[in-house]
């Protein structure tokens, strides 16, 4: 079952990035389905890694994903490792498993040893805006919650990504977290979202502020790449849970967070740390750390989330799933059958392969869409570049 060719298709779904599929298909006429993680203003380049990836996949057995791995690894990519290689390699992996379960006849999590649960748990996330007020994105989580989400997550810090921040900054967080918390519930789950800006001084901070509002979640409160920092962090916030793991992108990495106890849940994503054979190892790697599995899923709500449910029924250590509920409605239009989100839960596929399959003239129908760049211009101080009147304002960017 050799690989004959590979095809990249970025898809424009009307929102904060263009998405990036490829459709793997090998000699016998048998097609999977992957997706690459992106990024705003650098699809096109993943999708050039990709093509060219590609070409050392034709006339391989699509049976042979691991070693296959092994070899992008070692020979393509001489044993350096980037966010942009594994996003492209993810998607082509995602997709051979695609064509192994559809050629198995049974879907993945079945070809790989059967369900631990009947159906995976999501939360909300990309329902927030960055224009509007405190007030108008709790009204936004309102609405969330009525079409019955769980859990959602979001940002809540204003102004431009920085280690250090001002006091008005950590006001305008606690604000935010406690108006949410009042309007939502005590059941709801809060899940905030710091991406990486913080030093341990502001994090342990606002951390401890925001313990009397029972959040779910104080997901990557400073930067990965030194995870003696994400650890601080945990050991001086008993009892709130610490998530790291968006932007470790291999098992090395993992491995660090476990040693040093800096987190209680990860969140890989499955398009960007090497597909579904990564995935497994590290939720296998987390297992004996007493760390729980919560994948991070920024990518379509087809296939990358598809192939997240198929991960996730397969784990013992799983806990919950992000979707991206503001790409569902574009990516309905290009499915032949979407994945339904029900009560804040996506039902086990039972068809072979990952559970979905696109079409491809819709597809082709919303080509790329350059964006520009999200880049600050020049050098500003913090007053001339968010004045006092924007701690009114959730800035909060909806699409990480």
């Amino acid at each position: 079952m050799k690989i004959a060719r590979i095809e990249t298709f970025l898809f424009d779904p009307g929102t904060a990035k263009n998405l990036l599929f490829c459709r793997v298909e090998t000699e016998s006429g048998l097609h999977g389905w992957g997706e690459a993680y992106v990024t705003p203003g650098k699809e096109p380049v993943i999708e050039s890694l990709l093509q060219n990836l590609g070409k050392y996949m034709i006339g391989r057995e699509a049976t042979q994903i691991r070693h296959t791995a092994q070899v992008v690894f070692e020979d393509f990519a001489m044993r350096r490792t980037s966010l942009d290689l594994m996003s492209a390699w993810s998607a082509i992996e995602i997709a051979l498993w695609d064509i192994v379960s559809k050629k198995a006849g049974m879907p993945l999590y079945q070809m790989l040893g059967g369900a631990s649960r009947e159906r995976v748990k999501v939360y909300a996330n990309g329902w927030s805006s960055g224009t509007e007020t405190i007030e108008q994105n709790v009204e936004r989580a309102l609405k969330v919650k009525e079409a019955g989400y769980t859990g959602l997550k979001w940002d809540p810090f204003p102004g431009p990504w920085r280690s250090f921040i001002h006091r008005e900054d950590e006001d305008h967080v606690v604000r935010y977290v406690g108006a949410m918390r009042k309007a939502l519930g005590p059941d709801f789950t809060l899940l905030v979202e710091v991406h990486r800006r913080l030093a341990p001084i502001h994090a342990i901070r606002i951390g401890q502020r925001l313990r009397e509002y029972d959040i779910g979640w104080y997901e990557e409160p400073c930067l990965c790449d030194n995870i003696e920092l994400v650890a601080e962090v945990r050991r001086a916030l008993p009892g709130v849970p610490i998530v790291t793991g968006e932007a470790i992108y291999s098992k090395e990495g993992f491995a660090q967070a476990f040693a040093t106890r800096a987190a209680d849940i990860i969140n890989p994503d499955i398009c960007n740390c090497g597909g579904i054979s990564a995935m497994l190892d590290i939720a296998a790697m987390a297992q004996p750390h007493a760390v729980a599995i919560a994948p991070h899923n920024y990518n379509s709500t087809l296939v990358g989330l598809a192939a997240t449910v198929q991960l996730s029924a397969l784990i013992p250590n799983f806990w919950i799933a992000e979707c991206f509920i503001n790409l569902k409605p574009a990516c309905d239009e290009i499915a032949v059958t979407p994945l339904t989100v029900r009560d804040s839960f996506v039902d086990l596929p039972t068809t072979p392969g990952i559970g979905i399959d696109l079409d491809v003239a819709k597809l082709r129908a919303k080509p790329f869409r350059d964006m520009g760049t999200r880049m600050g211009k020049g050098l500003r101080s913090h007053t001339e570049e968010f004045p006092k009147k924007h701690y009114q304002v959730a800035a909060t960017r909806t699409g990480f």
